[in-house]
């Protein structure tokens, strides 16, 4: 008798109180990065971002040539 009144007092609580829940309990387990060391990172994924930026335009530049010359345009 006492398993199901645990049931229903798990079914009682909504799928969005659950998910809040278990989010907060994952989030406290998270090793967040210090100040430095997320500054730190943000430059170097911006700086990975231009360089991949400018290759991804070189790259479609020369294509760009070269198909050119192919079709004869």
């Amino acid at each position: 008798m006492a398993e199901k009144e645990k049931k229903r007092v798990k079914k009682s609580e909504n799928a969005i109180q659950r998910y809040v829940r278990e989010t907060t309990g994952e989030l406290r387990k998270v090793s967040w990065p210090t100040w430095p060391e997320a500054r730190r990172l943000t430059w170097l994924v911006l700086l990975v971002m231009v360089f991949v930026g400018m290759f991804l335009a070189l790259v479609d530049y020369l294509s760009h040539g070269l198909m050119n010359l192919v079709l004869g345009l």
